[in-house]
């Protein structure tokens, strides 16, 4: 025992959260224990009251036999006096030392070349509180911790299915990251879960800090600004998505979760659209599409139009686009420019502030500085409305990756409509276009089920617009999932 504990000490060496109890049960006090933990990440009254009380009196009485000490006092600890719930025996000392580190505390004995490790976990967590990033009119307000046993339950409470599997992954040399793979193992298709395992295995990094960092090891495209992984701060999504027969990856210390495969049909919908009326959520799902093109293409059209093509414009609406441009000392492209980088300027200093202070920002820096450009000629009023526009047409986006992979393009047409126009902003369209079809996320095509309708006609039912509940009989094609019904 003593040569085990000196490694571990040496291991640990200038920790001081970590204590080493020593102590000795038997008639003669003649068995030496100790027990190693890491102060902070353990529940200490389960480690008094479960494994110190239980073992100083259960084996108060305890006297050598002939069995030995192996047979006597471990079966007496494994078995029949520590009423801890989860008790592990490992052999080598790295096991050790990852279980201590995960706050699990580590009893060794005199005489024995193996650790028992004690389940004690117990470090502060953060209560379950509403999401803030996907909040709901109507639906559940539970979101994830950065806990992530509390996560794996807020999942399983809503899936009371035995065929729901969840295999945990390290990840991580330094970090050590635990990592759940769940599915549901009667719809979920074979092909995909094994590409899902094959790429965390290859995953090999110092350590992983949040979930984004892992999406981007594993992720098919991370040149690309655009996702190609969902993440959800919402159990209920999720639940809908391995019943679809998708896969979660809940890693621990972040509330967000990653949902594999994702196209730009599931980026797109809300929780919401499922606890409202059906053609309510249609239509609400027709005004995101649309949004996202105004948020793309509005400041471009601004200036193709202004600069390039006026003759498009009805003539009164030209002649008062002139008058509001005459004391204007900048060409439209340099005007739409300095509008669109005070909006992402006042937009990050919201977000860095949080709170009300962030909020006061946004608003009266927004109404402040756009009132006083507009006086002082620098820019247009009509600018200024195109500006506001764009704005709140990229929050109507659900994803908020998606939104601002969005957001950031609009900048590359921009500079496309100022050289060639409305040519330049076909230009653009063509090319994002292009670029989404050449994604695919996990072997999936990232526009399904726009591309290939000939085989997903099926899933178009619940993309643009949203059927009633009892005409989607059929699981969504592109998952490819062993059930394929999941209306009876």
């Amino acid at each position: 025992m003593d040569l085990n504990v000196g490694k571990v000490k040496e291991i640990l060496k200038d920790c001081d959260d970590v204590v080493y109890r020593d102590f000795k049960v038997g008639v003669k006090q003649n068995f030496s224990l100790c027990i190693v933990y890491v102060d902070g990440l353990i529940n200490k009254e389960s480690v008094s009251d479960f494994v110190l009380e239980s073992l100083m009196e259960g084996a108060r009485g305890l006297e050598p036999t002939p069995k030995g000490i192996k047979d006597n006092l471990i079966e007496l600890i494994t078995k029949g006096n520590i009423s801890i719930t989860e008790i592990e025996e490992v052999s080598t000392i790295e096991e050790t030392i990852d279980a201590i580190l995960s706050g699990e505390t580590a009893l060794f004995i005199d005489k024995y070349d193996k650790a028992i490790i004690l389940s004690s976990r117990g470090w502060p967590t953060r209560s379950i509180n509403e999401s803030q990033s996907e909040t709901v009119v109507r639906g559940p307000r539970d979101a994830f911790t950065e806990t992530l046993k509390v996560n794996i339950t807020l999942i399983r409470r809503r899936i009371k299915d035995p065929n729901l599997k969840v295999k945990m992954v390290k990840i991580g040399r330094r970090s050590k990251t635990d990592v759940a793979v769940m599915y549901i193992e009667d719809i979920v298709n074979d092909g995909i879960l094994g590409e899902v395992f094959t790429r965390l295995g290859k995953v090999d990094v110092d350590a992983i800090v949040e979930s984004a960092i892992l999406e981007e090891h594993i992720q098919d495209d991370y040149y690309s600004p655009f996702p190609q992984i969902e993440n959800t701060e919402r159990p209920d999504s999720v639940a809908a998505s391995l019943y679809e027969g998708r896969i979660a990856l809940v890693v621990d210390n972040t509330p967000s979760v990653l949902v594999v495969p994702a196209t730009i049909g599931t980026i797109m919908q809300s929780s919401e659209d499922y606890y409202t009326r059906w053609v309510v959520a249609g239509i609400t799902r027709i005004i995101r599409y649309i949004a996202a093109a105004v948020a793309v293409l509005a400041p471009g059209l601004y200036i193709a139009v202004t600069s390039f093509h006026p003759g498009l414009l009805p003539t009164r609406l030209a002649f008062y686009v002139a008058g509001t441009r005459v004391n204007v000392p900048f060409p439209a492209v340099i005007e739409a420019f300095l509008m669109e980088i005070t909006i992402e300027f006042l937009r990050e200093a919201g977000t860095r502030i949080s709170g009300p202070i962030g909020t006061t920002i946004g608003i009266v820096g927004g109404l402040i500085i756009g009132q006083a450009a507009v006086e002082a000629g620098i820019v247009s009023p009509l600018m200024i409305i195109i500006v506001a526009v764009t704005t709140v047409a990229s929050f109507t986006i659900p994803s908020y990756e998606f939104a601002a992979a969005l957001r950031f393009y609009r900048f590359f047409v921009m500079v496309l409509a100022s050289i060639l126009g409305l040519y330049g902003i076909m230009l653009g369209i063509i090319l994002m276009l292009t670029h989404l079809a050449d994604l695919n996320s996990f072997g999936i095509p990232f526009t399904s089920p726009f591309s290939g309708l000939g085989l997903n006609t099926g899933d178009l039912k619940d993309v643009l617009a949203r059927v009633p509940m009892s005409r989607m009989r059929y699981r969504p094609t592109f998952t490819y999932p062993k059930d394929k019904k999941r209306i009876k």
